[in-house]
């Protein structure tokens, strides 16, 4: 097993430390190894609040850089999304680059496992996009820093999904003044894992729902269980919609898409929906489209694996994750008193949780 680490307090110019530098990054490690086909990045963007914490993402990468700079976004969202949830965690994120449906092995996520370890405990690892439960006992062989374990907390999606609805709901509440999604038209891309339990909390309720994904066979199986609508994944952004939920991957609110969304709110379980926060956070703002902040309404899985460190039930945890209605609904009516858009109220209230526990640490 090769380790390259690379640390925020080094000298060495690159792409990977400039990326660092401005995002604020306490360490990167690029994992590789052949033996097992391992290609992987563990990015720990702070442990200011706690240990980080964040899943591990398999996904097919165009290329190392792309797998870079999604680790990278990702793990600074986890920073702010367990800060604004009052989780006693820091943020940290891993991706492995390859096809989840192909190339999963004992011996890579035991390898994989090693690279966790070594990280002496500043890094918790859990599931993400094309993670399962079972996978995370093949790296639990090798490091005690994993959560989401079957027979403990589990599969986070359930959660996940129902911090979404809760923050969906929210956000109807001030849009439309009743949080009732029933007859509401819901475009959800991304069935998978999350994506599906979100289905079923708003198909129980009576929205007129229509879905996507990349995977035929989760598509169908998803619509015939709950009668919803198909259309193709480039489709998604021009249907007759109230909501768009996001549940697949980031960036999907972009220049091209805003000129093809018909809702009038954004709120799903996709991390970094916003391509440019700077730049769509505003327009979405200017276009009067409640944008329901990610990293907020999506905590539900990292409150479910926090559960599981802290030895919390499952009663506790599902509070915690009913907890984000009442922070979305308050957040979004601050953006409209102060004409800011959410995404900066939401930033600004983890900072400030951030910046508590940095005085703290000064004065101890």
């Amino acid at each position: 097993m090769e380790v390259k680490e690379v640390s925020n307090n080094t000298n060495k110019q690159s792409d990977v430390v400039s990326e660092m530098f401005t995002m604020g990054h306490e360490k990167v490690l690029i994992c590789q190894d052949p033996k097992s086909g391992l290609k992987a990045i563990i990015a720990v963007h702070s442990t200011v609040c706690g240990p980080s914490l964040g899943g591990t993402r398999m996904w097919q990468y165009k290329n190392e850089a792309e797998a870079l700079r999604d680790v990278l976004r990702l793990s600074r969202g986890m920073t702010y999304k367990n800060a604004i949830s009052n989780l006693n965690l820091g943020g940290g994120k891993a991706v492995i680059i390859g096809d989840s449906r192909k190339d999963k092995s004992e011996k890579l996520f035991r390898s994989f496992g090693r690279y966790v370890e070594s990280l002496a405990g500043d890094y918790i690892t859990a599931e993400d996009v094309g993670i399962s439960p079972e996978d995370m006992i093949h790296i639990s062989k090798e490091t005690k820093h994993v959560s989401g374990m079957p027979g403990k907390s589990g599969d986070p999606s359930p959660v996940t999904a129902f911090g979404v609805y809760m923050g969906m709901k929210a956000a109807a509440k001030v849009q439309f003044g009743s949080d009732s999604l029933n007859g509401k038209k819901v475009a959800v891309q991304g069935v998978g894992h999350v994506g599906e339990y979100l289905v079923g909390y708003l198909a129980k309720e009576g929205a007129d729902i229509t879905i996507t994904d990349i995977h035929e066979d989760v598509l169908t199986s998803v619509a015939s269980k709950y009668s919803c609508k198909i259309v193709e994944p480039n489709e998604i952004y021009k249907v007759d919609m109230d909501i768009y939920a996001p549940c697949a991957l980031g960036a999907t609110v972009n220049d091209q898409t805003l000129n093809e969304l018909k809702c009038s709110i954004i709120a799903g379980a996709a991390n970094n929906q916003l391509a440019d926060e700077h730049v769509h956070g505003h327009m979405l703002m200017d276009k009067s489209i409640i944008y329901a902040p990610d990293f907020l309404i999506n905590a539900g899985g990292v409150m479910n694996c926090y559960a599981e460190v802290m030895n919390l039930t499952s009663d506790q945890v599902m509070k915690m994750a009913e907890n984000i209605y009442s922070t979305t609904y308050d957040i979004i009516n601050l953006s409209k008193e102060e004409g800011t858009p959410t995404y900066l109220v939401a930033n600004k209230m983890a900072e400030q949780r951030i910046q508590k526990e940095l005085a703290a640490k000064k004065n101890s």
